[in-house]
């Protein structure tokens, strides 16, 4: 590290101590907003909260004196400097529903209890959003040169599949080098490839009056519920992202290893989908490879509409698959048990060279912050920048938390939090000074 990056670095560590009470306030403010998508309206495309929260990041930028754009409430963007930006940071502020129930303490507010943030959004996106904001505020107080120009842009649509950046791309073209805080420190330049998809049938147990469960299909299900025509059963599990089914524990196929019905469809799902099983294997998938590791595989839904089974699935593959395969796997399983598949779509992997200088810069700021040397890592989850050629995420979590993503009681520890504001502020400093 050289004397000047070691210096920026103690300054900033002591900045962001010093403020740390006006930045969890700012995360207050933003966490308060439910900004889940909900019906659009005129101008808010992703409904009210997604705009709401659009507005208090545009807010923001200009306390900053930003060059702050909307885009018709599907992003908005805040560029600092002359001429055409360097890098861009690319972060999402709504998130997906919360209810009030299972949670310890309110969804919708940033509570600090024992050195650890809760609420919805805290790690996924919110929390880093205010990381990112503040360590521009940070860089313009300490006074540090910058000679190249960033954009920040705040996304109202990940979760929902991402219109949002789709549009934004029609209007602004992102800088040549963008990260996102979506992901995983040190470096997440490796991401999976997915399969969203969902099937149906008529249900075929006469006995069964409903199943509920979850309809998030990039969840992993923490309740079922059965009721039957003499009887109710409800299934409880345990909540996560449906790209890491492993941290979880899938109430769905917790009933569906129980049941003992007369359903063929209910025992062909059971047979598909053992309990406890993440990689597909039985239904012929359970593939992997040396960089993105071995895929995963849930069924994340189960539910009656109209007399009809329903269900979703989550599929995340290594890069040396394609979507085309791996789709045509499921779905001629899912035909052979009888289902009818309504809806499938998905992405190909993403991956970006560890050798690109831009990668290598992210692992020396990685390394100069944490002080221990970091390696790039590979995900299934899709992060913000999966469809950007060239985009990674930074952050916001380490490999080896797991900060209830998705689920209840959502979380960043304070540690966590202070890297994340530590190594925005450097990464920029580093990539732009």
């Amino acid at each position: 590290m050289t004397e000047q990056n070691r210096q920026l670095k103690e300054d900033l560590e002591k900045y962001f101590d010093s403020h740390m009470d006006e930045i969890l306030s700012d995360l207050n403010d933003i966490l308060s907003i439910e900004s889940s998508f909900s019906e659009p309206k005129e101008g808010k495309p992703f409904g009210e909260g997604s705009a709401k929260a659009l507005a208090w990041g545009m807010s923001q930028g200009e306390k900053l004196g930003l060059d702050v754009k909307n885009f018709n409430n599907y992003a908005v963007s805040m560029t600092y400097g002359d001429g055409e930006p360097v890098l861009g940071i690319l972060s999402h502020l709504d998130t997906v529903p919360a209810s009030p129930d299972g949670w310890s303490f309110p969804p919708f507010a940033a509570t600090l209890s024992d050195g650890v943030i809760y609420g919805r959004g805290s790690i996924d996106d919110k929390g880093p959003s205010v990381a990112v904001l503040w360590a521009v505020k940070a860089l313009q107080e300490l006074n540090v040169p910058l000679s190249k120009g960033f954009r920040i842009i705040f996304g109202g649509n990940e979760e929902q599949g991402c219109e949002d950046i789709a549009y934004y791309e029609t209007q602004e073209a992102f800088p040549p080098m963008v990260f996102t805080p979506d992901g995983s420190f040190p470096v997440l330049n490796c991401e999976k490839g997915m399969v969203h998809l969902t099937f149906s049938a008529p249900l075929d147990d006469d006995n069964i009056k409903e199943i509920s469960s979850n309809k998030t299909i990039n969840a992993i299900p923490d309740k079922c519920a059965v009721t039957y025509k003499n009887d109710e059963v409800s299934y409880n599990g345990r909540p996560a992202h449906g790209s890491r089914p492993e941290n979880g524990d899938n109430a769905v196929t917790k009933f569906l290893a129980d049941y003992k019905g007369g359903s063929a469809l209910l025992k062909a799902l059971a047979a598909m989908f053992p309990h406890g099983e993440y990689d597909g294997k039985t239904i012929g998938l359970g593939f992997s490879d040396d960089v993105s590791g071995v895929m995963t595989c849930a069924l994340t839904c189960l539910n009656t509409e109209n007399g009809r089974l329903t269900g979703g699935i989550d599929i995340r593959f290594p890069i040396d698959r394609t979507y085309e395969e791996i789709s045509g796997i499921i779905t001629k399983a899912l035909e052979n048990a009888g289902f009818a598949t309504d809806e499938c779509s998905g992405m190909e992997p993403h991956y970006v060279s560890a050798d690109s200088p831009f990668v290598r810069t992210l692992l020396d700021v990685y390394e100069d912050v944490k002080g221990e040397r970091g390696e790039p890592v590979a995900e299934g989850g899709i992060t913000y920048v999966h469809n950007t050629e060239g985009g990674v995420a930074f952050g916001a979590e380490f490999p080896w938390e797991n900060n209830n993503m998705h689920g209840i009681d959502e979380h960043i520890s304070l540690e966590t939090f202070r890297y994340n504001l530590n190594m925005y502020a450097n990464a920029i400093a580093r990539l732009c000074r």
